[in-house]
């Protein structure tokens, strides 16, 4: 399977579904769940709170609303908005992310940060435990995951840890 390191907005990349680091209610705030609600519509919203409690370490898939993709798939890193993450849990969204998007066909899916905005973790932890958990998963259906971020750190710190 083929990752990419891209600088830049996750609603600008050439995927089928793009991953939201959520919470386990299903609101959108801040952060990258913001923007995709910002730009994709509050139905994309509605759909994950009536989906909800979403536990950490499951996802689920909604529509993508105004937005391009084929979907969003919402995979929480923290139980209520604004919680601390941490290294098993981002590792646990990851890999559900990843699950959900290969059973359900997709070939190509893109991922932001996970769990390092609100959720605090360091960009270091989260792209090393992101990668291992992409790099050990066996796909099916998918092709290729993008790794994009409008962050330099978290692109770095991607970077770094890609080889």
């Amino acid at each position: 399977m083929q990752i990419e390191v891209i600088k830049g907005s996750i609603l600008e990349v050439n995927a089928d579904v793009i991953v939201n680091p959520a919470n386990s209610l299903g609101l959108m705030g801040g952060g990258v769940a913001g923007v995709i609600k910002r730009f994709g519509g509050e139905e994309i919203e509605k759909e994950a709170v009536q989906r909800a409690p979403i536990p950490v370490g499951s996802a689920v898939l909604t529509s993508a609303g105004k937005l391009k993709f084929k979907g969003v798939i919402h995979a929480p890193t923290m139980e209520e908005p604004a919680m601390e993450s941490s290294e098993e849990k981002v590792r646990k969204a990851v890999r559900a992310s990843l699950e959900l998007a290969d059973c359900l066909g997709f070939e190509t899916l893109a991922m932001p940060g996970m769990g390092t905005g609100v959720g605090g973790l360091p960009k270091e932890l989260s792209a090393k435990a992101m990668l291992e958990e992409i790099k050990s998963f066996k796909p099916k259906s998918l092709k290729k995951v993008i790794l994009v971020d409008i962050d330099p750190e978290m692109v770095q710190a991607w970077q770094k840890n890609l080889c």
